[in-house]
């Protein structure tokens, strides 16, 4: 190596030597831009927070006050005992207790039909309705009546011969009893057994007679009338249909609740010791209020599989008579409702049917305070609500709407004027 050579490396040592510092300062200054950075948002977000802390805390305190927990206004009614008659309602149609075709028994041509055998026709029991054609029966009854005496005359006949052979018999001078073929007993039973034959053929003929006339078996109305005078009827025609007036059933269904408020049971039926239930129908007909008064005599034995209820019968009798309400009569076909006066009930509670709240709950108010209780429901209506237990007489049940009911709730008892005006106040600040 010479001299010039050795000269160059010392002269490149020299100078890398403060490129190297410069190196250094420059990643130096780097990394302080770098912390710089990334602390001072996390300065500044904790000076923020620091600062809503120091502000809330210098914030001066609301002045807090006691509001009085307002009382929600009621209405109220002691609840009272009685005794009370439970009453159930139902509905059902009049319908006649007898209903029958007229049919007649013998074939002819019809020679007379009463005026009253029309639709809506009354008639009385008794009255001529429908007659056929009797000559033909005639005829038959006075041939009978000559077959009856020719038999009686056969049994006078033998009756002679056999007293003639007994005779007979005697002046012959012959021994012993004459047989019964001697004597014609055969004979004379036989002439009887004809007797016996032709009076009953003359009592066949006399019965086809009798028949040719129709008289109403009871008293009622006409409902249809199917055939007119002059028309030829056999035996099984159907000349019309009539219902007897003297009584008419209504048929009410009931349920299980129906029939204990009620007083009835599987298979009532009224007797001289089990008097009926006494039971008010009613109905509007042709623009007229009308009642009817009646009894439940009895119920079906079974209930009805499809509904599941028991059909009780109410009755009314002479319905177009004395049992007509102001001259309405109780016809079939018409839809009533019936009030049925059930079990009588004593020494119950009787609440209005306003403070029944659901199926067995009462509000009742003490002082200012409201309690809820749980009571036993005998029945009720639209009206009022009998209990048996669960309230004491005397206590006063809510009887007015409430809102977000709570036990203990603040209460205050007014009358029916002061809440519409307190509720007239909140509409108009409303």
């Amino acid at each position: 190596m010479t001299d010039l050579d050795h000269t160059r490396n010392l002269s490149d040592f020299g100078t890398a030597q403060p490129y190297n510092m410069r190196n250094k300062t420059a990643r130096k200054t780097l990394w302080i831009w770098r912390a710089i950075i990334f602390i001072l948002p996390v300065l500044v977000i904790t000076g923020a927070i620091a600062g809503v802390i120091a502000m809330g805390a210098l914030k001066p305190k609301p002045e807090e006050k006691d509001e009085a927990i307002k009382a929600i206004p009621v209405l109220t009614a002691l609840a009272a005992q009685d005794n009370v008659t439970l009453m159930v309602n139902v509905q059902g149609e009049v319908q006649p207790r007898t209903e029958i075709n007229i049919i007649p028994q013998v074939n002819g041509l019809i020679t007379y039909m009463s005026p009253k055998f029309i639709e809506g026709g009354a008639f009385q029991k008794g009255e001529l309705l429908v007659r056929i054609e009797p000559a033909e029966y005639e005829l038959r009854v006075t041939q009978a009546r000559a077959n009856v005496a020719q038999a009686q005359t056969a049994i006078t006949r033998e009756a002679s011969e056999a007293e003639i052979a007994r005779q007979d018999w005697i002046e012959l001078g012959r021994s012993g009893e004459p047989t019964p073929l001697t004597l014609r007993q055969p004979q004379m039973a036989e002439a009887k057994a004809r007797l016996e034959s032709a009076k009953a053929s003359l009592a066949e003929t006399e019965l086809q007679l009798a028949r040719t006339s129709l008289y109403a078996p009871f008293t009622g109305r006409v409902t249809l009338r199917s055939v007119d005078q002059g028309q030829f009827v056999t035996s099984g025609t159907s000349l019309g249909e009539i219902y007897a007036t003297n009584v008419m059933d209504v048929r009410l269904p009931m349920t299980n609740e129906e029939l204990r408020r009620a007083g009835l049971g599987l298979g009532f039926e009224a007797n001289s010791k089990i008097a009926g239930i006494p039971v008010t129908l009613s109905a509007t007909v042709a623009g007229q209020y009308s009642e009817w008064q009646g009894r439940i005599v009895r119920t079906d034995s079974r209930f009805d599989r499809d509904t599941r209820v028991l059909f009780a019968y109410a009755e009314v009798r002479d319905p177009f008579g004395r049992g007509a309400s102001n001259g309405m009569p109780l016809a079939p076909g018409i839809f009533v409702n019936a009030a049925v006066n059930g079990q009588k009930l004593d020494n119950v509670i009787v609440i209005p049917r306003s403070a029944l709240r659901g199926e067995d709950k009462v509000y009742v108010a003490n002082d200012d305070t409201l309690t809820i209780k749980t009571v036993k429901v005998l029945s009720s209506d639209r009206d009022k609500a009998i209990l048996s237990d669960g309230i004491s007489i005397g206590d006063a049940v809510i009887t007015s709407p409430i809102r977000g009911v709570a036990e203990g709730m603040q209460i205050e008892r007014v009358t029916s004027k002061q809440l519409s005006s307190e509720t007239a106040i909140a509409a108009g600040e409303k």
